[in-house]
């Protein structure tokens, strides 16, 4: 029997949609569900064959329902989302009943973020179970026709979207009849401004006996915070809860009936609006974080302690007459105080266009005080008028950049950028879309990015994302209303820290597959990038990664390792966590990055290529892309409905990106030859290590003990400094080479026979001769020049190269600096119990006796350069038979030496290597030119003054 009448299923924009509407006639058994039993409807579960299925179950008791005039009562509505490493699956439900004693229209009308992609949609009608199938579009509408022909319940709505979608189904009900709505839909949360944000749009549209949002999160790296700003207004203030955990939060959002009213005595809701979630993760390395889980791995990577890259900007202003009014005074108002957050070091230039063009200034200019308050003047003078020639425009600016370019005025380390703000279509000058973005590629040669803001809903959004997308930009809307000046400045700060360039992601090449876009050109401050593929784990123990990437004063390569069932416990343990996160994302991020190639692909042998790979993801996933239709049939598919999302010219074909490229250059240096094939490692300054034998090197460890080795006398002379927690000792002064060492000392917890032992918490080097400084301490290890600087911490495994000087982390471990083919030094890191009563984390500091020092080298290790004659005999039994004494001469000096072992600990960092040395007392007392204290310092990097 047919049971259902007038059934819609939309896709649309708030406010704005076109559509061809089809309805078959209403059945005539229709009458009959009006004497049906009603059962109510019970919990969902999954059918064979994966797809989901809703059976109708008992609601409870349904009375003191709120009512409109229309009696349709809302029994519940509910949220619940879970958010697993950013993949956030959100249902929404909807339980309704038509109270009124005539057949109603009952709307369930959600809306679905953009980029969104829907995987399910359940609908019971008085126990009569629809459930949903993905099928190729033009196949879906076939079934669709074909049951409509044979007199078969059948809807279909093709819509225009714009930018917000609506899912929208309209049912009419019989009266005294419940239905229930599910919907089911999964994205990934996209980091913007240093926060994560989950938007739910909650517009239950009348009072619900029962309202709840739930959403969880699960982060395996930790949560820095959460929080809920007070989205839906001052109304709900202290009714939505937090429990945050280290790696797990909750969020519930249960409003009572009577604190839904919009007034005391109102019948109608007050919940209208969008339910934020912001949180932020914890981020350990560098390098990134790597999660593998189910065959599948996604890598994170948002760096953070980094100086901003140079910018080069160009922002190429609509001035046509459809931007007069509101458009206009808005975009003034937000270029203003985007001029003023311009950075010293940016170059930057204006160029307004209708059907002319104009340039503020024919070159780019330095973001000076002077210069930006003229600006800002320049922008108060525009008064919209006449047409858009968008093709003319773009290229003056390509033009102007292209050639500071070539006249040597670009910093090599900067990031070149146009940002265009436009409302409308080009009606001057070239006026076909495709030359115009033909010429705009060709112009720009992927020298630098493009972005576009379409103002308003008359601009075609599909070109300016096209245009953005192909030149390694992105696109975004802004509505034409009191909010335009924010949402301007806010894009506009999502772009405003470039942090790093030419970032080549790079796996083992046997071991992975299908990774998604491992290229980016840019990376801003605040975003991040995510990179995922498929990796063997039945013959993998771990995961090595190596990012490479250009920083504002130094290249940067950083490693990352992962046993590849790290996640496993984890995941298991915990019954909110989705299984199936790694899949998703990876599913999610190659869906879009195909859209986005299609929209730009150049021929359309191509485009039906990546057509047809979108499509067939599209059906192993169980989505709806552009190129789907999700078929929603009862149980006996005698009654069968259709959602449908043809593409819409002017919607755009996926979310952007941030430092989108998929042809940036490579820029692997240093990294094994499975990271990249192109680069030989000689490409890297060759990295000297220190000997790896412990009887030749110099070490100062622990307490802290110095071990010297004499390389011609080939033995080991060790001594103690004693000093004070916050002195600085000098390790190696060299005014001829201009290196300096120096290290800090800190003290333990507490005393320990009467005695408080001191340790090296920070050492510093200076190479003054390339400006460079760096800083080691327990917690991070930082290079400087100049203005500019850049931090590691013990967490990540990377390089940092500038000026020739390498720096190379090993996590956990050591760090060493290497200068050319001149000297090395490695600094070792100890770690102990946190809760140890005593120790504290400290430093140790190795250099060979191979390092180039100049004669003029001096210092506590330095003044070894030059091997001094040493002489040792009278051997005696000493206080302990295993430590005998002797008598040494050197310097002119008779000291009393004691034969024992000291400890080096770069082979085990916990017990250490035995060495055998001759201990010199006294804090090295005559070994050592002058007295201990003759070689503190006032600051870390500061040479040590001459006697």
């Amino acid at each position: 029997m047919k049971h259902l009448i007038c059934f819609l299923i939309l896709f649309l924009v708030s406010g704005v949609g076109s559509f061809d509407l089809v309805i078959d006639e209403i059945p005539d058994e229709v009458e009959n569900l009006i004497d049906l039993e009603i059962d109510g409807f019970p919990s969902s579960s999954k059918t064979r064959n994966g797809r989901y299925q809703r059976s109708t179950s008992d609601w409870g008791y349904v009375g003191d329902l709120v009512e409109d005039d229309d009696k349709i009562g809302l029994y519940s509505y509910k949220v619940q989302s879970t958010i697993t490493s950013r993949l956030a699956n959100t249902m929404i439900q909807a339980k309704m009943v038509n109270n009124a004693k005539r057949s109603q229209h009952i709307v369930f009308d959600v809306q679905v973020p953009k980029g969104a992609f829907i995987d399910n949609f359940t609908m019971d009608i008085n126990g009569i179970t629809f459930t949903s199938r993905i099928r190729e579009k033009s196949e879906a509408r076939k079934m669709y026709s074909q049951a409509k022909a044979k007199g078969k319940a059948a809807g279909i709505v093709r819509s225009n979207a714009l930018d917000m979608e609506n899912f929208k189904t309209e049912v009419n009900v019989p009266p005294g009849m419940k239905i229930q709505f599910e919907l089911h839909y999964h994205e990934m949360i996209r980091r913007k401004l240093s926060s994560y944000e989950h938007v739910i749009s909650v517009k239950p549209g009348r009072l619900a006996k029962h309202m709840e949002v739930d959403v969880r999160i699960i982060e395996p790296q930790g949560l820095r915070y959460v929080h809920v700003p007070n989205s839906l207004g001052d109304h709900f203030d202290g009714i939505t809860t937090i429990s945050k955990g280290e790696k797990k939060a909750h969020v519930s959002f249960k409003p009572t009936m009577a604190q839904q009213r919009k007034c005391p005595t109102c019948s109608s809701t007050a919940v209208d609006g969008n339910f934020v979630v912001q949180y932020d993760v914890n981020r350990e390395t560098t390098g990134g974080e790597l999660e593998i889980f189910n065959g599948y791995f996604i890598h994170f990577f948002a760096p953070e302690n980094l100086d901003p890259l140079p910018k080069n900007i160009l922002f190429v202003i609509d001035v046509s007459g459809s931007m007069w009014g509101l458009k206009m005074k808005q975009t003034i108002e937000a270029m203003k105080a985007i001029l003023s957050e311009l950075r010293a070091a940016d170059q930057f230039s204006l160029i307004d266009f209708n059907h002319n063009v104009r340039c503020w200034r024919d070159n780019l200019v330095s973001a000076t005080p002077a210069q930006v308050e003229d600006a800002k003047k320049y922008i108060q003078t525009i008064h919209p008028n006449g047409g858009t020639n968008i093709n003319e425009a773009l290229l003056r600016a390509t033009f102007i950049l292209n050639e500071a370019q070539n006249l040597g005025m670009l910093d090599p380390n900067s990031v070149s950028m146009i940002v265009l703000v436009s409302d409308g279509d080009p009606t001057v000058g070239e006026l076909k879309l495709t030359t115009i973005q033909k010429n705009v590629k060709q112009s720009i040669k992927d020298e630098f990015s493009l972005f576009c803001l379409g103002i308003g809903f008359d601009v075609d959004y599909d070109f300016l994302q096209r245009i953005a997308t192909d030149n390694r930009g992105m696109a975004q809307r802004i509505f034409g209303n009191q909010e335009t000046s924010a949402q301007m400045k806010n894009f506009y700060n999502q772009v405003s820290t470039p942090l790093l360039k030419k970032i080549q992601f790079n796996y083992p090449q046997e071991s992975v597959s299908d990774v998604t876009q491992s290229s980016f050109h840019n990376y801003f401050g605040g975003s991040e990038i995510v990179v995922a593929g498929k990796v063997d784990t039945e013959n993998l123990q771990h995961l090595e990664s190596i990012v490479t990437a250009t920083a504002a004063n130094a290249e940067l390569v950083m490693e990352t390792l992962r046993d590849v069932e790290e996640l496993d416990g984890f995941m298991k343990k915990d019954r909110y966590a989705d299984p199936d996160f790694t899949r998703k994302l990876w599913a999610y991020l190659t869906v879009n990055q195909m859209l986005a190639e299609r929209n730009t692909a150049p021929t359309a042998a191509l485009k039906r290529n990546i057509t047809k790979s979108i499509l067939q993801m599209s059906l192993d996933h169980h989505i709806v892309t552009p190129f789907t239709a999700m078929l929603i049939e009862n149980a006996e598919k005698d009654e069968i409905m259709l959602a449908d999302q043809p593409k819409d010219p002017r919607r755009g074909c996926c979310p952007g990106t941030l430092g989108l490229t998929p042809n940036a250059p490579n820029n692997n240096k240093g990294i094994p030859a499975w990271a990249n094939d192109t680069i030989a490692p000689a490409s890297l300054p060759e990295q000297r290590s220190p000997p790896t034998s412990s009887l030749s090197i110099n070490r100062v460890d622990n307490d802290p003990h110095f071990i010297i080795h004499l390389p011609k006398s080939q033995r080991n002379i060790c001594f103690n400094i004693n000093s004070e927690p916050g002195k600085i000792l000098n390790l190696v002064s060299d005014p001829g080479t201009g290196v300096v060492v120096n290290g800090q000392l800190i003290g333990a917890k507490k005393t320990e026979n009467k005695k408080l032992n001191t340790y090296f918490g920070k050492i510093g080097f200076y190479f003054k001769n390339k400006g460079l400084k760096v800083e080691i301490t327990t917690e991070t290890i930082t290079l400087k020049d100049g203005s500019y600087g850049i931090t590691l911490t013990w967490s990540d495994t990377g390089h940092i190269i500038r000026k020739q000087l390498l720096i190379s982390v090993m996590k956990e471990s050591n760090v060493t600096i290497t200068v050319g083919e001149e000297m090395s030094f490695m600094v070792l890191l100890h770690r102990v119990w946190k809760n140890h009563p005593v120790n504290v984390d400290f430093l140790g500091i190795y250099s060979p006796p191979e390092n180039q020092f100049s004669p003029a080298a001096h210092g506590l290790i330095g003044q070894f350069a030059s091997e001094p004659e040493v002489y040792i005999h009278h051997q005696r039994p000493g206080q302990a038979p295993e430590k005998p004494q002797a008598t040494m001469e050197v310097k002119g000096n008779k000291l009393t030496v004691t034969r024992g072992l000291q400890k080096d600990y770069r082979t085990d960092r916990v017990l250490g290597t035995d060495v055998q040395c001759w201990f010199v007392h006294n804090s090295g007392k005559g070994f050592i030119d002058g007295h201990y204290k003759d070689y503190l310092v006032p600051h870390l990097y500061s040479f040590l003054k001459k006697p």
